[in-house]
C-alpha cells in the first residue's frame, strides 16, 4: 500500500504541475493578446461597419423549447441589432408551453410555404410562419427533436452563407453581430467559426430586449458563475483562440460558415454538447482535407444570458455539460488526440481536455482518497497538506485575478468599485466549495452517460427583469 501511495503521490504532483503550467501558458497568451484587443476595441470602426454594405449577411438561428417567458424579449433584441442585412429564424422545438401562441400572436405571423433545403434530415416540420411587416423574421414550428435538430432545421431554411446560433434565453448587444463580423472579415476565407463572449444578465435591467443597466448578480450562484465565466472566456478562450486550439464556440452566441457546417453533417443530436461537437468536427474536417482555417473568439461581441439561480437547476446544467463532454471525447477526441496530423488541436487541445477536464473528477476524488490513506498510514502531516493546498489555491486564485485584470483594463463592463470588490470576493469564494461541487456534478454527469440517461434535465426560465 505504501509503495502504491508513493507512486500515486508522484503522479499527482506531476499532474498538478502540468495542468498548472498549461493554465498559465493559456493565460499568458490571453494577457499577450489583451493589449491588441484593447487597441482594436478603441479604434475599430464598428459604427461605420454597422451601416456598410460590405459586411456579410447572417442568418440568426434561435432554437426554442418552452421559452414563453423570454422569447419575445429575445426576438426584440435580435430585430433591433445595428446590422445591415440579416434574418432571424426562431425554431419552436415542439414546446409544451405557449411559445407558439405568443410568437404568432405578438408578431401576427401567418403560415407560408417556403422552399426548404433538406440537406440535413430533421424531425417533421409542422409549419413555417412569416409576416411581411417583419420581413426578416421567420418562425419554424416542428416536432420535438432537441436543440441540435432545431439548429439543423434552421439551417435548411436559412438564406445566407453565414449562420449564427443564439439561445432563446439570451440577449445580444446591438453591435455584437457587427463586432463578430469584423473578426470574420479579417480573414473570411479561412475563418470557419467565431465565438462571442457570454455574460450573466441576472440582476441587470432589461428594456425592450436591451440590457440598459449592468449590475453584478445579487444572488450567490449567479455571482459565482459570473466570475467563473470571466475566467473561462477572458482567461481561457482568448488564449486558446490565439493558437487556433479553441474546442468550443458557445451555443449561446457563435457565427459559422454554413457550407462547412453542412459538410460535416450539421449538428449532432442525441446528447447535449452539440456546440463542442460541431467545433471538433470542423477542426477535423479542415485538417483532414488540408483546408486552411481558424476558429476565432471575439471577446467584445457580447451575449447576455440567464444563469441558473438555484442548486437544482445549476446541478442539472452541469451534469448535462459533463455528459456532453464525455460523449464528445469518446466519439471524437480519442481518435484525434496525440496525433501530429491534427496539429495543435490534436497535440495540445484534446489531450488537455481529456486529461484535465474529462478525467479531472476521477483524479480529484482518487487524490482525496490518497490523502486519507497518507494520513492513516502516517505518511504525511497537516503542515505539508496545508502548504500543498495553499499553493494550489494561490495558483488558481491568481488566474482568476488575471481574468479580472483583462476585464477591468479592456472591457470594464462593471463600472462601480462595489462591483469590482464583489468580483474579487467571489473569485475567492468560488474555491471554497463551488469548484469541489462542480467536480461532483461532472462525475454525476458521467454516471448519467453510462446509464444512457439522455434527458435534458431541469431548466426553469424567468422573466429577464426577475432573473
Amino acid at each position: 500500500m505504501r509503495d502504491f501511495l508513493f507512486a500515486y503521490s508522484a503522479f499527482a504532483v506531476g499532474y498538478a504541475i502540468v495542468i498548472t503550467a498549461i493554465y498559465f501558458l493559456i493565460f499568458g497568451l490571453s494577457i499577450r493578446n489583451m493589449f491588441a484587443l484593447k487597441r482594436g476595441i478603441r479604434y475599430n470602426r464598428v459604427k461605420k461597419l454597422s451601416g456598410s454594405g460590405h459586411v456579410p449577411a447572417v442568418s440568426l438561428l434561435v432554437p426554442a423549447y418552452n421559452e414563453e417567458l423570454t422569447i419575445i424579449e429575445n426576438v426584440r433584441s435580435l430585430l433591433s441589432l445595428d446590422y445591415p442585412e440579416y434574418e432571424v429564424i426562431v425554431i419552436n422545438d415542439g414546446s409544451k408551453d405557449d411559445t407558439f401562441r405568443i410568437m404568432t400572436e405578438q408578431f401576427r405571423l401567418e403560415r407560408i410555404r417556403p422552399t426548404l433545403n433538406g440537406r440535413i434530415k430533421t424531425a417533421d416540420i409542422r409549419g413555417v410562419y412569416h409576416n411581411p411587416e417583419y420581413p426578416f423574421l421567420y418562425f419554424i414550428d416542428k416536432e420535438n427533436g432537441g436543440k441540435a435538430d432545431s439548429l439543423n432545421a434552421g439551417i435548411n431554411l436559412s438564406h445566407y452563407d453565414l449562420i449564427s446560433t443564439i439561445d432563446a434565453d439570451s440577449l445580444l448587444e446591438k453591435d455584437a453581430l457587427t463586432r463578430i463580423a469584423r473578426v470574420y472579415m479579417e480573414n473570411p476565407e479561412d475563418t470557419v467559426a467565431v465565438g462571442g463572449n457570454v455574460r450573466i444578465v441576472n440582476s441587470c435591467t432589461v428594456e425592450g430586449g436591451i440590457v440598459k443597466n449592468v449590475r453584478f448578480p445579487k444572488r450567490l450562484l449567479p455571482a459565482l458563475q459570473n466570475v467563473e465565466y470571466l475566467k473561462a472566456f477572458l482567461g481561457g478562450r482568448i488564449g486558446w483562440s490565439a493558437i487556433n486550439g479553441l474546442i468550443i464556440v458557445s451555443g449561446a452566441f457563435g457565427v459559422f460558415q454554413k457550407d462547412k457546417v453542412v459538410a460535416v453533417g450539421g449538428y449532432r443530436g442525441g446528447y447535449p454538447g452539440e456546440d463542442m461537437n460541431i467545433v471538433i468536427k470542423l477542426h477535423r474536417h479542415c485538417l483532414e482535407n488540408d483546408i486552411p482555417y481558424r476558429v476565432a473568439f471575439c471577446p467584445d461581441a457580447v451575449c447576455w444570458t440567464q444563469a441558473p439561480d438555484s442548486y437544482r437547476i445549476l446541478s442539472s446544467q452541469r451534469k448535462r455539460w459533463g455528459r456532453g463532454n464525455l460523449k464528445n471525447m469518446i466519439e471524437e477526441g480519442v481518435h484525434m488526440a496525440f496525433r501530429p496530423r491534427y496539429k495543435v488541436f490534436g497535440l495540445l487541445t484534446l489531450p488537455y481536455n481529456i486529461l484535465f477536464e474529462t478525467l479531472n473528477p476521477y483524479i480529484r476524488i482518487s487524490g482525496l482518497l490518497a490523502i486519507i490513506g497518507y494520513t492513516l498510514l502516517s505518511m504525511t502531516d497537516w503542515t505539508t497538506l496545508a502548504i500543498f493546498a495553499l499553493v494550489n489555491f494561490f495558483c488558481c486564485f491568481l488566474l482568476s485575478l488575471g481574468a479580472l485584470l483583462i476585464e477591468e483594463t479592456t472591457f470594464s463592463r462593471y463600472p462601480t468599485v462595489g462591483d469590482l470588490n464583489k468580483m474579487l470576493l467571489y473569485s475567492f469564494f468560488m474555491f471554497l466549495g463551488y469548484r469541489q461541487i462542480g467536480v461532483w456534478w461532472r462525475l454525476m454527469g458521467h454516471i448519467d452517460f453510462f446509464r444512457n440517461n439522455n434527458s435534458w434535465g431541469t431548466m426553469v426560465r424567468t422573466n429577464f427583469n426577475k432573473s
